[in-house]
């Protein structure tokens, strides 16, 4: 008999490379890791750009062939304190001169986080349930509104007074959601092109209600409304010096509250389903319509809560553009927390120090704080094509597929594939040269017929399910 092959011994370099081509596969296939490397990207663009508006820059490039490390030593210093700027506006300033104030940006990211987060967490339940809900601007504006009223046009106790504004906010942007929900659940609007309309309608709302002096209770003809009472704000956490007011522990409780809603309740469990398959929602009993317009109106309850948060712990008072663009900074959160309540939270907290710290960026180096709204458009270009940023940084796709640049197998031909299925028997039956032995007829895992025994009487293969 002859020996059986020994196994070939992969050399100590492809054993590696075996190992690295492992973890990169692994590391393409997580979600948090592009997440992170869309952020790297956008603060590549940004230095870009930061670079093309400096004057320094520009004058350097003048003579950057006589003197190209003066252009090198320009931009480096250029990006060095502008990136250092931005840090220190949004988590700690180490030129303070005291602790209170090294600490306060941190602080500043924090309040400027409020709003994002719990208007985020309402766009991400409506991802996580298959709608696309862009009418968190009105619903913030809705909820900011009724809060807001509330706050300066009653007298009430401390406590009561701030849960009944912020109970006002709430039912506001609720009601403006559910009008969006309703419509999809009974007559199947589009909620994309119905919550659009519905944040012009808020505006011009807003709008017309502050030239009315009953609602605005001030006899100024500016389109401002009284200062929200006292007893209606929300208390600050960390005392006079500090913005910081509860709404970032509300912003917490909305957090967890959202998780258990779409993780642990059979409400949740509706929501997610309805958002993977309709149909098969409906098949298993799932009141569709109800599910539908039900997330619409928490979607736009916790906005409403956003945009209460807001009026309530830092304006104080209504304006025309009391929302600015917390409706549509809020769906750069929800995508780029992926549609989960941690990461909304979290990408809250990164784009409310992208806004603290653009300020300081902005008065110190000169730098355009719009910069930040191309950071986060970037931001949200690079979630929303995964695959190139795996192209940019060369990591598989999260099918296991190889890189892109990757020379591609080439596939077999007709007659290739028909010759790997024929059995090896009929292979010599037809005359084709048969297989030295120990070597397989084809280079497929297929396997053939099973072959007969050679003590068998009958030549021919058995055939397949005999």
């Amino acid at each position: 008999m002859t020996p059986a092959p020994k196994p070939e011994q992969q050399s100590p370099w492809a054993e590696a490379e075996g190992r690295l081509s492992r973890a990169l596969r692994e590391l393409g296939q997580t979600s948090w890791v592009v997440t992170v490397l869309a952020v790297v990207v956008a603060l590549v663009v940004g230095a870009v750009l930061i670079l093309a508006a400096s004057r320094d820059v520009q004058a350097s490039l003048s003579y950057f062939f006589a003197q190209p490390s003066a252009f090198l030593e320009t931009s480096f210093q250029v990006l060095r304190e502008a990136y250092s700027a931005l840090f220190r506006g949004a988590v700690f300033d180490w030129q303070a001169p005291s602790v209170a104030r090294s600490i306060r940006p941190l602080t500043e990211t924090m309040v400027y986080s409020v709003p994002l987060i719990l208007a985020g967490l309402g766009i991400a339940i409506g991802f996580r349930s298959g709608m696309l809900n862009i009418g968190g601007q009105g619903q913030i504006i809705l909820g900011a509104t009724s809060a807001g009223f509330l706050g300066y046009a009653l007298s009430m106790p401390v406590g009561l007074h701030v849960l009944l504004a912020l109970a006002g906010g709430i039912l506001g942007g609720a009601i403006w959601g559910g009008i969006a929900g309703v419509l999809k659940a009974r007559t199947g609007a589009n909620e994309v092109i119905v919550t659009i309309m519905l944040n012009n309608i808020a505006i011009y709302l807003l709008a017309y209600l502050l030239q009315q002096q009953w609602f605005k209770q001030t006899g100024s003809n500016q389109p401002l409304s009284s200062s929200v009472d006292e007893s209606a704000q929300l208390f600050s956490l960390l005392g006079p010096g500090f913005r910081l007011h509860a709404g970032f522990l509300v912003a917490i409780l909305a957090t967890i509250a959202v998780w258990w809603l779409l993780e642990r309740s059979t409400l949740g469990f509706e929501f997610r389903a309805i958002g993977e398959n309709p149909e098969a929602a409906r098949t298993a009993g799932i009141n569709v319509p109800k599910a539908t317009a039900l997330v619409l109106v928490i979607a736009g309850g916790l906005a409403g809560l956003g945009g209460a948060a807001h009026v309530l712990g830092t304006e104080y008072r209504l304006a025309g553009g009391v929302a600015g663009t917390l409706g549509f900074d809020a769906i750069t959160v929800a995508l780029l927390g992926r549609s989960k309540p941690l990461g909304t939270f979290l990408a809250g907290l990164l784009l409310g120090g992208l806004r603290a710290g653009g300020v300081l960026m902005q008065a110190q180096t000169g730098t355009p704080i719009d910069i930040v709204l191309v950071l986060q458009a970037v931001i949200v270009l690079m979630i929303a094509a995964p695959p190139l940023v795996r192209a940019i940084f060369f990591l598989p796709h999260a099918d296991g597929r190889p890189r892109i640049g990757r020379r591609r197998a080439r596939s077999k031909t007709p007659r290739e594939h028909a010759a790997a299925e024929t059995p090896e028997r009929e292979l010599q039956t037809a005359g084709a040269p048969s297989a030295p032995p120990g070597t397989a007829a084809s280079d497929t895992d297929t396997p053939g017929p099973e072959a007969p025994n050679p003590g068998s009487s009958s030549s021919n293969p058995q055939e397949p399910g005999k």
